[in-house]
């Protein structure tokens, strides 16, 4: 006699993430068990940053968030590149030193992430505080076969290196005659022996060093692999940042870097796609470049520009309007509605068990969306279909002790991802519970006039009124 036992699907979901190097998703495994290395490229500090480059700091943010939710120790590096073509272009334009200059915009950089509520990084580790290493790392490549000095500049001869164009997908050709570069950026197609570092010249200044490969300064490539490899080790889990990096920057540090280590650099390239603003790319030219200041100025909240740029999928371009800031603002409204009604709820001992299932539930969607290569338009979906359900249960006053801890619980979840919610719980004063006493009591005797004297008080007061079939309900004006 056989007897056939059939278990429930306990499949438990396991982060997924586009890999730009197969290109496609790929089950994440950390080198080292719980603890995750992630680098990821910082600003260039010779001005503000603008909503694109927020975008993909933003990205990340919910990258390493997410990480640390599923329980992984995170070693985050964000580099500053404080010494590059841009830098001291810039600093020799506004007659103040490379230092002075890089620093000024160092620190706005890390206003803008206090701002948009960023996580700060383990390190951020400035390029200038690397020469020597860089130096020392070049001295190998050029021991190994793969670098050579031509007028006291250095190169990386891409055709030495075998897998050179693996990441971006760029055939190389045999020539020999490689064309030699020494700016630091350049067209996506037009691969060329890069500068690893750049012999002095009148246009640097006084911006140089002399060491080991004479009076110069760093090409920007290397600076990004030397910084790297120097605090998170030869193989690094995730290197993330904007698709605009994959060629040439990208592909270069994997080059000048495994050239060394005969190791796989980088396991996971993970990378953020671009955003137009109002339909167009984003120029100075059109009159739609913003950096995050900007929109400030104009009066739009910090909260609101991080919801709208977090929102959309980071490997699908995002429309940046000012009406979609505007639909930020009312959907984190009606979260944090139903989250602050939850908060200073007092409810009777006991579980709504219909209740407590779409609690668990709903933490399980969310969960799934985001395993599934971080689908945060899923994932938000989840979420408003939870505010949903729940505002109905709260209108019947069903919502128990254990049903709310269970959903605090899940508010404190997704918010430890999106960061847009406020602890805040609306206490009335006597005053205001007076007033709204004395509207109810108009409202019933059909005293219109009065009942719309007192909810402009009330709203001066900073609060806004809504007239439900369950009676009033009361919140903060959030504009």
């Amino acid at each position: 006699m056989y007897i056939n036992i059939t278990f429930a699907d306990t499949q438990i979901m396991e982060l997924r993430l586009f890999n730009s190097l197969g290109k496609s998703k790929e089950v994440f495994r950390s080198k080292n068990g719980n603890v995750v290395t992630v680098y990821c490229c910082g600003p260039t500090v010779y001005d503000y940053a603008h909503i694109g480059n927020l975008r993909t700091f933003l990205f990340e943010d919910i990258l390493t968030r997410y990480l640390e939710y599923k329980g992984y120790e995170i070693k985050f590096v964000m580099n500053i590149t404080d010494v590059d073509d841009k830098t001291i272009s810039s600093s020799r334009k506004y007659n103040t030193t490379l230092k002075d200059y890089t620093e000024k915009f160092t620190n706005e950089f890390f206003k803008d992430l206090k701002s948009l509520n960023i996580k700060e990084a383990s390190l951020y580790p400035r390029a200038t505080e690397y020469i020597q290493d860089i130096e020392n790392h070049i001295i190998k490549l050029q021991n190994e076969g793969y670098c050579y000095e031509s007028e006291g500049s250095y190169y990386f001869s891409i055709n030495k290196f075998a897998g050179y164009g693996r990441l971006s997908g760029l055939e190389i050709n045999e020539s020999k005659n490689k064309t030699r570069l020494n700016e630091d950026e350049y067209t996506k197609d037009n691969a060329q022996d890069f500068a690893l570092w750049k012999s002095w010249d009148s246009e640097d200044g006084d911006v140089y060093w002399e060491g080991k490969l004479g009076k110069g300064r760093p090409g920007w490539h290397i600076e990004c692999s030397v910084m790297s490899t120097k605090i998170l080790g030869n193989e690094i889990d995730i290197h993330a940042g904007g698709v605009d990096l994959i060629f040439p920057h990208h592909e270069n540090e994997i080059a000048q870097t495994e050239a060394v280590t005969k190791k796989q650099f980088v396991k996971y390239w993970i990378h953020a796609e671009h955003l137009i603003v109002e339909g167009k790319k984003m120029s100075k030219s059109e009159g739609n470049f913003f950096t995050l200041r900007d929109l400030l100025d104009k009066g739009y909240d910090a909260n609101h520009i991080r919801f709208l740029l977090i929102a959309s999928h980071y490997r699908s371009q995002l429309n940046f309007t000012f009406d979609g800031i505007k639909q930020a603002k009312e959907n984190i409204d009606r979260i944090q509605e139903s989250y602050s009604k939850v908060k200073s709820l007092e409810t009777e001992t006991g579980c709504n068990r219909v209740l407590s299932e779409i609690t668990k539930g709903s933490i399980d969607s969310f969960e799934d969306a985001m395993d599934d290569d971080l689908d945060m338009p899923v994932a938000l979906a989840s979420i408003f279909r939870f505010v949903r359900d729940l505002n109905k249960y709260l209108d019947d006053n069903e919502v128990l002790e254990e049903n709310k801890s269970e959903v605090l619980d899940y508010f404190k979840k997704i918010n430890s991802i999106l960061g847009v919610l406020s602890n805040e719980t609306i206490r009335l004063d006597d005053e205001v519970m007076q007033l709204i006493k004395e509207r109810d009591e108009a409202r019933e005797k059909k005293d219109w006039k009065k009942s719309d004297k007192i909810r402009d008080e009330l709203s001066k007061r900073g609060y806004v009124v809504e007239d439900t079939e369950k009676g009033t309900r009361i919140k903060r004006n959030q504009e």
